[in-house]
């Protein structure tokens, strides 16, 4: 079975600059495909997407589009850059506008979520790549998404330093061996998931 995944770029920029989160999201997709995965990227900051926790805001929003692509995926990765030790402003927009999806579920009261796998890729020239993993991760799991084992992966540069991601070379040995376990935990647990869903809601 060749399941289905989907990565959230959470730059501050939209794609007409480079990006090293979407660099790392793409490294992802290209991890996922060696076990029965395919996929696309989504930098957010392309569409208007609106505030707020409803899976529709209406006049124009363009989050329906993204939440579309969400569920017909097994699989939903966040890529997003530190700033000032957090996640991204656009990472928190995307965190609130899933949180529309407490209120999703089916004739099992099972939410819509449930049975999807959640990663999460980090970069940044700061501290806080931890700390940016648990906020999302949990944040994902609260809404339904589930984590492997070892789900994240990380690049973070010198304090205050100025060179990219993008710019500081492979990193096979750290970065990319991790990318390498995500995709491999991550992939497995969709397909068990896929084979097995969740009971139905107590």
């Amino acid at each position: 079975m060749t399941l289905r995944a989907i990565v959230l770029g959470c730059s501050l920029k939209s794609s007409d600059e480079p990006s090293s989160s979407e660099l790392l999201g793409r490294e992802v997709l290209t991890a996922l495909a060696d076990h029965d995965v395919d996929g696309e990227f989504v930098r957010v900051a392309d569409h208007h997407v609106k505030f707020g926790v409803t899976t529709d805001e209406g006049d124009g929003d363009e989050w329906p589009v993204i939440r579309a692509k969400i569920m017909d995926a097994q699989i939903l990765v966040v890529a997003t850059p530190i700033w000032m030790g957090q996640p991204s402003s656009v990472c928190k927009m995307v965190l609130e506008r899933l949180d529309a999806e407490l209120s999703e579920t089916d004739e099992q009261g099972r939410m819509s979520t449930f049975g999807k796998v959640a990663a999460v890729a980090v970069v940044g020239n700061e501290d806080g790549a931890h700390h940016v993993v648990a906020e999302v991760l949990q944040a994902l799991n609260d809404v339904g998404f589930t984590a492997a084992a070892a789900g994240s992966t990380y690049w973070v540069g010198e304090a205050m330093g100025s060179v990219d991601y993008r710019d500081a070379g492979p990193k096979p040995d750290t970065t990319g061996s991790a990318t390498k376990t995500l995709a491999a935990n991550t992939a497995h647990l969709a397909h068990l998931l896929a084979k097995e869903p969740y009971p139905p809601a107590a």
